[in-house]
């Protein structure tokens, strides 16, 4: 790798051979030197979690005949932690995460392996970016989720991001109509299960559920999202509530 350009991770959720990990690493070169470091497997869902009590694992490919990876045996923040520690010979300029096949916007945020992929980037100290497209498909059209990408991935190398702060991206499939700064919509999942019994007379039970939006707005992402924009929304891992904290400062216990 050249040290004249900006080195560029890459990681996500869904697995080093996603499609999703592909057109963002086709979008991150043409910024900068990549590597692709990310699970070995589909990781959806994992939030944040890392490997504690089982040692880690990676071996190297090459994709596509043009990326140099590693498919590391964990979560999408154990894959950043790794590269950060001893995978990578020079230190990360910027770490984006995706492209994930579904929406994080919402209390998706909260979920995401794909998000904390770039918010264990922001512990790190690098910026970072999570990129994410509404559509499950895996064939889904990710043109606009890579124009949205492309875009904000010029403007953080230009600009640079607030310490503790990472960008949360979500676009429609198809063409990109623009891109709208948006907040966090104050969403929840209400969750069934379903039990059922395995021929060893083991109970088991599968987990069905849908979104709630608890809000309402046309500033935040859901919303944005709904009229065909992409949102962008900043986040941080500071989960202290300040508002809270203020008011009880002089309150005795």
């Amino acid at each position: 790798m050249s040290s004249d350009k900006p080195l560029i991770l890459v990681c996500n959720d869904d697995g080093i051979f996603a499609p999703g990990i592909r057109a963002l690493a086709e979008v991150a070169d043409e910024f900068g030197d990549v590597a692709i470091i990310a699970p070995d497997r589909q990781q959806s869902a994992v939030g944040h979690a890392v490997t504690v009590s089982t040692p880690l694992r990676s071996r190297a490919f090459q994709i596509d005949h043009r990326f140099n990876g590693q498919a590391v045996s964990g979560t999408p923040a154990d894959s950043v932690k790794l590269a950060h520690d001893q995978l990578l010979e020079r230190k990360p300029d910027l770490v984006v995460s995706g492209i994930n096949h579904g929406s994080n916007a919402g209390i998706n945020i909260l979920y995401s392996g794909t998000v904390s992929a770039a918010t264990e980037g922001t512990i790190l100290g690098y910026p970072s970016l999570a990129v994410s497209c509404t559509d499950y498909d895996e064939d889904a059209d990710l043109s606009g989720a890579k124009d949205a990408a492309r875009r904000v991935i010029g403007w953080i190398l230009s600009e640079g991001l607030p310490k503790g702060v990472t960008l949360n991206l979500n676009a429609p499939s198809g063409p990109l109509k623009g891109i709208k700064w948006a907040r966090m919509a104050n969403s929840r999942y209400v969750e069934e299960f379903e039990g059922r019994v395995d021929p060893n007379n083991r109970n088991y039970y599968w987990m069905t559920g849908r979104m709630q939006l608890l809000d309402e707005g046309d500033d935040m992402d859901l919303s944005v999202l709904e009229k065909g924009y992409a949102s962008l929304t900043p986040i941080q891992y500071d989960m202290t509530a300040y508002t809270l904290l203020k008011n009880k400062e002089d309150v005795e216990l």
